[in-house]
């Protein structure tokens, strides 16, 4: 292929620590040079929410944001990552579709997100109700992977939409954004949470330390989002997180306030609070109802799109409280092992 071409994003992230030998395969090629020849890493029959997985199709669809420090921009579009990449996501998806209820019933399924049940008990409620500061800080350093690329994901619907749908769709993109204030976007506000919980604010600062469970969830929005055929399971899943999200982060503030956090935590979360109730009627509505009138067929994609980040969410909801319980770390390694921040953001 050409000459090196190296990106100029100075604030990429190094190349992860491999878990296993289909990443350990993945990282040492990315290392040198692109070319065009085929990856022949067998990839056998390996956990599809594991860590070996989990990881390298983290790495591989990283190449698609922001890439990595000294890594080939060209290998974005190389055949060796590409055909790999399909091959993990052919099992990573399998194990969805064997997990997750099939279903078509969109107005049954939001419904069910948005009337919570009094007896629901997850992260938010409990950091709510009796977290403690280190245990919330965890919880920020598995929820840095996506929030420091807040909505980037999601974005690649727009182009993909038309209409009511996309219109409605880059309102939302764009609150999400800042309102075009640099300050406001989230991933920002997400940074200083990090920063004033005395946490490294990097991009992937944190890529090492959190579990596959974690990496599953933003895998799957990555899966879907660089996938034409399932811009649908996108915006399933963007809905859902909209609908959930305010009255999480409404515990998350309350729960901020009673451990006294620096301001700049709370913020993160308020900000979401309102913003989040009025994208989920958007999202439901204009994007959601706009699709399904132009195709009902989309339908049943959107609820497993939905219904799919919500089984994630839970493998991680359990993962987390069922540590916390046995007062063990829900990371890699405990905070205190993990390497204080080194250097700034750019």
């Amino acid at each position: 292929m050409s000459d090196v071409i190296r990106p100029c994003d100075l604030s990429a992230a190094s190349l992860p620590t491999p878990r296993g030998p289909i990443s350990a395969a993945v990282v040492e090629r990315l290392a040198r040079p692109a070319d065009a020849a085929a990856w022949q890493i067998a990839v056998g029959e390996p956990d599809p929410y594991g860590d070996d997985v989990q990881l390298a199709l983290t790495v591989l669809y990283e190449l698609h944001y922001r890439g990595f420090d000294g890594v080939d921009a060209s290998w974005e579009w190389a055949p060796g990552p590409l055909g790999l990449r399909a091959d993990l996501e052919r099992l990573f998806l399998a194990q969805l579709r064997a997990d997750v209820p099939v279903g078509d019933d969109t107005d049954a399924t939001f419904d069910a997100l948005y009337r919570e049940p009094k007896d629901a008990w997850g992260v938010s409620h409990e950091l709510a109700e009796r977290g403690t500061w280190d245990q919330t800080r965890e919880f920020f350093v598995h929820r840095s992977i996506y929030h420091l690329k807040e909505a980037d994901p999601h974005a690649f619907a727009i182009p993909r939409l038309r209409g009511r749908a996309k219109a409605a769709l880059v309102a939302v993109e764009f609150d999400e954004y800042g309102g075009g204030r640099a300050d406001r976007m989230h991933s920002r506000l997400y940074a200083d949470l990090l920063k004033a919980a005395d946490l490294d604010e990097r991009y992937l600062g944190y890529l090492d330390a959190v579990p596959a469970v974690t990496l599953a969830t933003v895998n799957f929005m990555s899966l879907c989002g660089l996938h034409r055929a399932h811009m649908p399971m996108l915006v399933g899943m963007f809905t859902a997180a909209e609908i959930t999200t305010a009255p999480s982060a409404r515990r998350m503030a309350s729960a901020l306030e009673r451990l006294g956090a620096d301001p700049a935590c709370v913020t993160f979360y308020t900000e979401h609070i309102e913003a989040d109730a009025v994208h989920e009627l958007v999202l439901r509505h204009d994007v959601v109802g706009d699709m399904i009138a132009a195709d009902p067929r989309c339908a049943s994609d959107i609820v497993f799109g939905a219904e799919a980040a919500e089984f994630l969410e839970g493998r991680l909801a359990h993962h987390l409280l069922d540590n916390w319980s046995k007062g063990s770390t829900t990371l890699r390694a405990s905070l205190d092992e993990i390497a204080p921040v080194d250097q700034p953001v750019s």
